[in-house]
């Protein structure tokens, strides 16, 4: 049976013929419907897979060179367009639309020979922490199906950590990538804004997305984000173009690293004591490596999920009102009069509940008198916590988080306090609003049998670094596997 470790591994079993590319997808394709009922994918595009692997095959056999993901087996979330297949954003009002164009990170996958598996359910419009609030219906996590997976990109982390796909692709815009990799037990790499083209990437608020990563070893990560990372003109926001790989190889430095901590997180009264102590544990561990790890005062911190939310909520408002479903996607079937009930009924039959308390909630901010009170003070509180991110990266190279304040939630606890899982979202949305590559590594295992991970965050535009320590700490954690 095919057993896969990492993409370097799986090519040397390519060039060996110990495997070929369609056997693996069969092998993918089958641990897919053995999985079903976690509800992970929303479309598997079985027959495309074989005949690409097929392709890839023969390739192979007249003697082309392996392309950098030759064989790869990705899936995507459903907010990234591929085109001629169906994507919805997990929602009502996008049934049957299809794109006619790849988002740039798609056909730079493509163009690198990666076989795309399948669509990945999510929470729609990529609002949400449980991945709940789908109209494909709930995903279930892979290590207990009582627990949530994480949301938004909850359908992306149960494919791997299921073993459905090699790697897959998410969208990260408060935390979507790595609060997901931390309750399903895999890595979840959130790169800084603009290193990964969004073009393509359905918006839900477009100075908050990032295209993520979810795998199970930091080399593989690091390459998806070497091929992904190339520049792109329709993006304007793009502002680098790395080779981690390499880096990561060729990592022999003995220098010290310099990390931090946040003491009001890290004693917030909300955080689970085991994943505290857990951390703190880390901490001394690194110290005894020789490293420094310091506590720095963050005095904004009750400000940030506010804030976050403020502003979130404010761009959705203004990205979503493109679904009017005159020119695409969900159009109702009744009878109406005049346009604005047409708009309106189109919207309230194709959105769901929580985009819909979104959608009101940053209306609310952005109109007249409300805006100078919320909108522009949630922009004065980011530009704050940008600031103070400067002075922090001045003096150290990694900041330590915890990913979410508990290990996964029980699927319903959502429906008896909504307003205690936005507050949940306070360790990683502050990744999003200063713009900082961040990654949730999976080094624990709780007393309740879940899994939870660490989180690190690097200076803007220094993934290079956080991939080389995310590597490290790997390859040196003696926490044993979270998903077993």
């Amino acid at each position: 049976m095919f057993n896969y470790q990492t993409i370097t591994a799986y090519h040397q079993q390519l060039r060996l013929g110990e495997t070929t590319c369609r056997d693996v997808v069969q092998f993918y394709v089958e641990k897919i419907e053995a999985n079903n009922k976690l509800n992970a994918f929303v479309q598997v595009y079985k027959d495309e897979a074989f005949l690409k692997a097929e392709d890839l095959d023969n390739k192979r056999k007249s003697g082309c060179a392996l392309k950098k993901l030759h064989g790869v087996v990705i899936a995507i979330k459903d907010v990234i367009c591929y085109k001629g297949h169906s994507i919805t954003a997990a929602s009502a009002i996008l049934k049957d639309y299809i794109p006619l164009y790849n988002a740039t990170a798609v056909q730079l996958l493509l163009d690198e020979d990666a076989i795309i598996i399948g669509t990945c359910n999510c929470d729609e419009f990529a609002m949400g922490s449980t991945n709940e609030h789908s109209v494909y219906g709930k995903v279930l996590n892979g290590i207990s199906n009582n627990h949530v997976p994480g949301g938004s990109s909850g359908g992306s982390a149960v494919a791997v950590q299921m073993d459905m796909c090699m790697l897959s692709l998410g969208s990260d815009t408060g935390g979507s990538v790595r609060q997901p990799a931390d309750f399903c037990g895999v890595i979840g790499f959130k790169p800084g804004y603009g290193a990964i083209s969004r073009y393509g990437l359905i918006a839900y608020a477009s100075s908050f997305d990032q295209i993520g990563i979810f795998g199970k070893n930091i080399p593989d990560v690091g390459l998806l984000l070497e091929v992904m990372s190339a520049p792109d003109e329709f993006d304007s926001t793009m502002n680098i173009s790395l080779p981690p790989v390499l880096f990561i190889k060729n990592n022999t430095s003995d220098e010290k690293t310099r990390f931090c901590y946040f003491t009001e997180m890290m004693d917030h009264p909300s955080l689970d004591k085991e994943i505290a102590q857990a951390l703190f544990q880390t901490f001394e561990e690194l110290k005894k490596a020789g490293h420094a790890v310091e506590p720095v005062d963050l005095k904004l911190v009750d400000y940030i999920v506010p804030a976050y939310y403020v502003l979130t909520t404010a761009e959705a408002s203004s990205n979503l009102a493109r679904y009017d479903g005159v020119r695409y996607g969900h159009r109702t079937q009744q009878a109406l009069k005049d346009l604005t009930t047409f708009y309106l009924q189109n919207r309230s039959e194709g959105f769901g509940t929580e985009v819909k308390k979104r959608i009101m909630l940053g209306t609310f901010v952005l109109s007249t008198g409300y805006y100078d009170a919320y909108f522009n003070k949630a922009l004065q509180v980011r530009k704050m916590l940008v600031e103070h991110m400067a002075m922090v990266f001045n003096k150290f190279d990694v900041l330590i988080l915890p990913n979410s304040p508990s290990t996964a939630f029980r699927i319903g606890d959502n429906d008896k306090d909504p307003i205690a899982v936005y507050l949940a979202d306070i360790f990683t949305v502050f990744a999003n609003l200063t713009g900082t590559p961040a990654i949730s590594l999976p080094l624990y295992k709780h007393s309740n049998g879940l899994p939870f991970g660490i989180q690190l965050m690097t200076n803007r535009g220094d993934e290079l670094t956080l991939l080389q320590i995310s590597d490290e700490l790997m390859k040196n954690s003696h926490h044993p596997d979270p998903v077993k």
